[in-house]
């Protein structure tokens, strides 16, 4: 596919951190980058999977980085999550292994959050950056108690990209959980086709004016691929040449970084 291609999308969907920006250091392109879309008359939306925050949050988080956004401007594991529990779990009562933030999102949603585990329907598990023991332990007695109990996770990443290098994510507090209780959750974000699909069928776009940008293969790349999107590797994030060539799944394109892709789609 040749990257002349490019300049052929209409939506862009971008991973977060480790494409935009790094922990909390906005890349220096990033601004300019959304502008050119913006100025061309493309959309993008920001597709995350990490829950650690509430669409609400990330819109406060993107302004202090200097980006300018609204809760539209989102579609994010917790968005995806909620749509499938209102689908598949309806008025559950959750137990949420996750931030206050990620809480905060699903009562808003209308669901009943507890920690009387007598009264819990369903068990979520989040990108949880106050996670402790006794969450830990509360689930294990849940799915030990019962082992049907629907069980479902935001994301399986299995770190989430720092300014100093990485720290644990939702895919390996699960690992942890799996190796207790030999349980796996339901994992909605990516690389499931879910939130791609939902951004696609929004804005009626097809994914061959769709693309997926993101640092991971395993997630970002693999949603894309999984959508029939394009999909986009950027260079800037986990992903390393040694990843690249051992992994199964090849992106559409591989960049350097957003940069690379800013001067692609301006020179039209």
């Amino acid at each position: 596919m040749d990257k002349s291609t490019l300049q052929n999308i209409e939506l862009f969907l971008f991973d977060m951190d480790g494409t935009l920006y790094l922990g909390d250091i906005l890349f220096d392109f990033t601004a300019e980058l959304l502008q050119v879309i913006r100025n061309r008359g493309g959309r993008y939306l920001f597709m995350t999977n990490n829950s650690s925050k509430s669409v609400a949050d990330y819109v406060k988080k993107l302004d202090k980085l200097g980006i300018e956004s609204t809760e539209e401007d989102f579609i994010t594991s917790s968005q995806a999550t909620v749509y499938y529990l209102k689908k598949h779990h309806k008025d559950a009562v959750l137990y949420v292994c996750g931030t206050q933030s990620l809480k905060n999102e699903f009562i808003s949603h209308g669901f009943t959050v507890t920690e009387d585990l007598s009264k819990v329907e369903c068990i979520v598990m989040g990108n949880d950056n106050e996670l402790n023991f006794k969450k830990l332990e509360d689930v294990c007695k849940l799915l030990f108690a019962n082992p049907k109990l629907p069980y479902i996770a935001t994301n399986p990443d299995y770190v989430c990209p720092t300014e100093f290098g990485s720290v644990p994510d939702c895919g390996s507090v699960c690992d942890m959980i799996y190796n207790c209780t030999k349980l796996r959750p339901v994992f909605i974000g990516k690389p499931s086709p879910l939130m791609p699909q939902l951004a696609m069928e929004k804005y009626g776009v097809d994914g061959i004016h769709t693309a997926v940008i993101g640092d991971r293969i395993y997630t970002d790349v693999k949603s894309g691929i999984n959508a029939g999107a394009v999909s986009i590797l950027v260079m800037s994030g986990e992903t390393t040449k040694e990843i690249l060539n051992a992994s199964p799944d090849k992106p559409d394109f591989v960049l350097k970084d957003g940069r690379e892709l800013m001067e692609i789609i301006k020179n039209e």
